[in-house]
C-alpha cells in the first residue's frame, strides 16, 4: 500500500496502482477497530472502480463483525445526513471527491458527521492497515440495503421558501454526483423550475470537465449558457456534491465567500446574535456583513476537520469557506450544497432581486485569490514575511495573517507538497495588485 493515499482529510489514490480492492478491504477492518463500530452507513460515487471498491469495504467492515447499511450511490452531503438520520456509529463513502475518473478514494465519518481526519482517527486507521494485524471475528456482521435519498430530500425541501416564483437555472454536474441532488429542482419543486442541463449524465460518469468550481476555468461553459439562455442562476456542483459554485445572471462568477456573507444575512434574520464562522482567507465584507446583520462573526482554519470542530465547540448556526464547503448545523455541521443555493434563491424570491443586485453590496474590496507558490524553505519564508510586515497585526491562527487598515494577506503552507497558498486584500485594486506582486517576489525570489 502507498501510505500517501491517506491525505489530511480522507483518503484518494490513482486505481490500482495505489489504492485497490484488498487495501479497501484492510481499511473496513480498521475503520472499524478506529469506531469501534456496530454498524455503519456505507455508500460510492460513480467511478468505475467504484463497485467493486465499495464491495471489498463491505466485505472488511463486515468481516471484522460490523453490521452495514448499504446506500449505493450518494453524495457526501447524504453521507453526512445518513450519519445523523440512521442509527448508525458512522458513514463511509467510496469516493474521490474532484479527483478526476482514474482516482478513488474513502471518506470517513463518525456518528452526527463528527469528521475522521489525519488528527482525529485516520493517522490510526492507516498504522493499523500498514501493520496487517486484525483479529478474526467469529461472527460476521450483516448488510442491509436503505435508499437514503427520499429522506434526505423530503428533510432538505423544508428549507426552502419559493412561493409561486419561477426561475430558470443552469444546472453544472460535470458527469459526477451533483445528479443526485437534481430531484430537489426537477422534482420535489419542478412548478418553481426551468433546469437546463450541463454534463449531468452518470451513464457517462467523470467523462467530462474537472468537477471543481474552484476552478474557474471549468466554469467558462456555465457562464456562456446563463447568458445564452437568460437564467437567473448557475449552479456548479463539485465532484462529490459537498462544495458548490455560483454564477449570476450576468455571467459573473460569484466569488465562494461572498456567498457565506449573503447565506449569513439570510439566516440571521431568524437566528439574531447566531455565531457564524468564516474560514481566515475570506474577504473583509464577510464579517461586517455578519456582525451588521447581528451575527457574532468568528475566523476560523481551512479545512472542514477544523472547521467542524470549531461549530461544535461555539454552537455556530453556519460555517462557510472560501473554497465553496458551506457547513450547517441542520446538518450536524456537515455540507449541503444544495441548501446553500435553496438560501440564495429564498432571498431571490423574498426580495424579487436579482442575484447580482444581492451580491453587489458585498462586492466592498478586492481579492486576489489563492496563489500557490512551489518554495524550497516554507519556514524561512514565512520567517522573512514576519520580519517584513512587523508593524501590522500579526495572528497565526492558520499559517500567519498580518492585517493593516487598507489591506491583509495570509500565507499557509501545505501540508504535503513544498507550496506556499497566499491570499490577499485590499481596498482598491491598485493596491491589491501592488501588495500581491510585492509578496509573490519575497516569496518566489
Amino acid at each position: 500500500m502507498n501510505k500517501k493515499i491517506f491525505k489530511a482529510y480522507d483518503i484518494r489514490g490513482i486505481y490500482p496502482t495505489e489504492i485497490d480492492e484488498d487495501v479497501t478491504y484492510k481499511i473496513g477492518q480498521a475503520i472499524v477497530t478506529e469506531l469501534k463500530a456496530k454498524i455503519l452507513a456505507v455508500g460510492r460515487d460513480a467511478r468505475k472502480s467504484g463497485p467493486s471498491l465499495h464491495k471489498s469495504l463491505i466485505e472488511g467492515i463486515v468481516d471484522a463483525g460490523c453490521d452495514v447499511i448499504d446506500l449505493d450511490m450518494i453524495t457526501t452531503p447524504m453521507l453526512y445526513f445518513s450519519s445523523h438520520h440512521l442509527d448508525v456509529d458512522g458513514a463511509v463513502s467510496v469516493t474521490a471527491s474532484h479527483n478526476p475518473g482514474e482516482y478513488n478514494g474513502i471518506k470517513i465519518c463518525r456518528k452526527n458527521a463528527q469528521p475522521v481526519g489525519s488528527t482525529s482517527g485516520l493517522d490510526n486507521i492507516r498504522d493499523a492497515v500498514l501493520s496487517d494485524n486484525f483479529n478474526k471475528i467469529p461472527t460476521k456482521g450483516t448488510v442491509s440495503k436503505q435508499d437514503i435519498k427520499p429522506s434526505y430530500y423530503k428533510y432538505f425541501s423544508r428549507f426552502a421558501n419559493f412561493d409561486d416564483k419561477k426561475f430558470k437555472i443552469v444546472v453544472d454536474c460535470a458527469n459526477t454526483m451533483g445528479i443526485l441532488e437534481l430531484p430537489f429542482f426537477t422534482k420535489y419543486f419542478a412548478d418553481n423550475f426551468e433546469v437546463i442541463k450541463l454534463y449531468c449524465d452518470l451513464n457517462n460518469a467523470y467523462n467530462a470537465h474537472e468537477a471543481n468550481p474552484l476552478n474557474t476555468d471549468t466554469l467558462k461553459e456555465i457562464q456562456q449558457k446563463v447568458v445564452q439562455t437568460n437564467a437567473d442562476l448557475g449552479l456548479a456542483y463539485d465532484g462529490d456534491a459537498d462544495r458548490i459554485g455560483f454564477i449570476d445572471e450576468t455571467g459573473t462568477i460569484i466569488p465562494m465567500d461572498l456567498v457565506t456573507g449573503l447565506i449569513s444575512k439570510v439566516l440571521l434574520e431568524t437566528n439574531h446574535g447566531a455565531t457564524i464562522l468564516y474560514d481566515l482567507r475570506s474577504s473583509r465584507a464577510v464579517k461586517e456583513v455578519i456582525e451588521e446583520s447581528g451575527g457574532t462573526a468568528h475566523e476560523c482554519r481551512v479545512g472542514h476537520a477544523f472547521i467542524k470542530q470549531q461549530m461544535t465547540e461555539e454552537n455556530a448556526l453556519f460555517a462557510g469557506e472560501l473554497s465553496g464547503h458551506y457547513y450547517f448545523q441542520a446538518n450536524k455541521n456537515g455540507e449541503v450544497s444544495s441548501l446553500a443555493a435553496f438560501i440564495l434563491l429564498n432571498l431571490m424570491t423574498k426580495t424579487n432581486n436579482k442575484i447580482s443586485e444581492l451580491v453587489k453590496d458585498l462586492r466592498r474590496y478586492y481579492h486576489s485569490g489563492e496563489i500557490n507558490s512551489e518554495v524550497k524553505d516554507k519556514d524561512a519564508i514565512i520567517t522573512k514575511l514576519k520580519e517584513k510586515y512587523s508593524d501590522g497585526t500579526l495572528t497565526e491562527l492558520d499559517g500567519i495573517k498580518i492585517d493593516y487598515p487598507q489591506w491583509w494577506f495570509n500565507v499557509r503552507a501545505s501540508n504535503t507538497e513544498p507550496v506556499l497558498r497566499l491570499n490577499c486584500e485590499a481596498k482598491t485594486k491598485k493596491m491589491m495588485e501592488q501588495k500581491r506582486d510585492e509578496l509573490l517576489k519575497i516569496i518566489r525570489e
